[in-house]
């Protein structure tokens, strides 16, 4: 799903490091009282509140993440503001891991030290692996809508993109429309954020692909058609786009989430011309999930990072870095939303789609039917 511009790197590797590590992992010190009140703690009260909860989690230290590039969603800015804050060391791991290698990696470090603490995943993942998860409500819990989250707190959703097309201005024609990629001015050009079956943003891609091209959120097989013909065009390209392969030009056109786009075209600025394009009436919003593993080797550590994360500085954070925090709007009715960077969004025509978790599933279901004999 994503490095530090993709996170979807293969399965095969991640889990022979995974297996690396496991071997030479000490086992995780979860003996303590302390350590066991806070794996049951649903919120910061069960704790005795968030001083407690504080201190619980600067005497574990450490912190562990894992598929968090610095450049996605502001990751980088928000793990060292988190890591100073609170003097707790944040390890973070397999930068470029998918959604599920997130959990191959819980599963495969089970019980040791070197374990994730806590998940970032995306929808059709997070929804197959509830079971993983630990129930935690944090403290601005009632901000976040009701159907951005479950209902006992295994998940809550973090913040949000719309699926975009980014392009070097000076290597193609701006397009305008998704159909213009089928067009012999972008051979060899177009790189899909990962694969589809595994990362968030490239099955997005496919959902934004389908609703361009007359599909919709309920049949989304337009968009495999269409990735299909930027193939057979000679179009599309076998390589997942890096920050290095956008910055030397290898991949010309990319389909991501609009805030890792704003990030490429703010971090590439006097380089390349790099710019964002949202199809119209083909805004797909997606959002990503938080959730803490239930095996989690610091417990109160991951408990206070959730917490930071939906604290304002948490989410103003989120939106620095062009992502749209989930409780955008009880901030805005608050005050406390930072609105420079909230007006800086890229604008999109049209009611954006949030596919619900049936249409999620029904994608996946296709996805994995169909994607590899379209495409492979």
């Amino acid at each position: 799903m994503r490095s530090t511009l993709v996170r979807g790197r293969a399965l095969l590797a991640v889990v022979g490091l995974v297996l690396a590590v496991t071997a030479c992992s000490p086992p995780a010190k979860t003996n303590s009282a302390a350590a066991t009140d806070a794996g049951k703690a649903k919120s910061a009260a069960d704790l005795g509140g968030m001083d407690k909860l504080v201190a619980a989690a600067k005497k574990e230290g450490t912190l562990n993440v894992i598929a968090l590039p610095p450049d996605w969603a502001n990751y980088g800015e928000i793990i060292k503001a988190f890591g100073d804050k609170y003097s707790i060391k944040v390890n973070s791991a397999q930068p470029d891991a998918s959604s599920q290698e997130e959990i191959t990696a819980a599963s495969q470090l089970k019980g040791q030290a070197g374990a994730p603490d806590v998940f970032d995943l995306g929808t059709a993942v997070a929804l197959a692996n509830v079971a993983k998860y630990a129930p935690y409500k944090v403290a601005t819990w009632n901000d976040v809508p009701d159907s951005r989250k479950e209902a006992s707190g295994l998940w809550i959703n973090d913040y949000a993109g719309y699926m975009s097309i980014g392009y070097n201005a000076g290597k193609v024609p701006a397009p305008t429309s998704l159909a213009d990629l089928l067009g012999p001015a972008y051979k060899g050009a177009v790189a899909l954020n990962g694969d589809p079956t595994k990362a968030g943003a490239a099955f997005n891609g496919v959902v934004m692909a389908a609703l361009a091209s007359g599909g919709s959120a309920d049949d989304i097989a337009k968009g495999v058609d269409f990735f299909a013909q930027l193939k057979k065009a000679g179009n599309l390209l076998p390589v997942d786009p890096t920050p290095a392969t956008i910055e030397s030009g290898q991949t010309p056109v990319v389909f991501d989430w609009d805030y890792n786009n704003v990030a490429q075209a703010t971090k590439l600025k006097g380089k390349i011309d790099w710019k964002t394009f949202i199809p119209s009436g083909a805004a797909v919003a997606g959002y990503y999930v938080q959730a803490i593993n239930a095996d989690a080797p610091h417990p109160a550590a991951a408990r206070l990072w959730e917490e930071f994360l939906y604290s304002d500085q948490g989410q103003n954070l989120y939106l620095k870095g062009a992502a749209r925090p989930v409780r955008v709007d009880a901030m805005q009715k608050g005050g406390t939303l930072d609105t420079a960077a909230f007006s800086a969004l890229p604008a999109a025509a049209g009611t954006p789609v949030v596919l619900t978790d049936a249409q999620t599933q029904k994608a996946k279901d296709y996805l994995a039917a169909n994607w590899a004999k379209a495409i492979g």
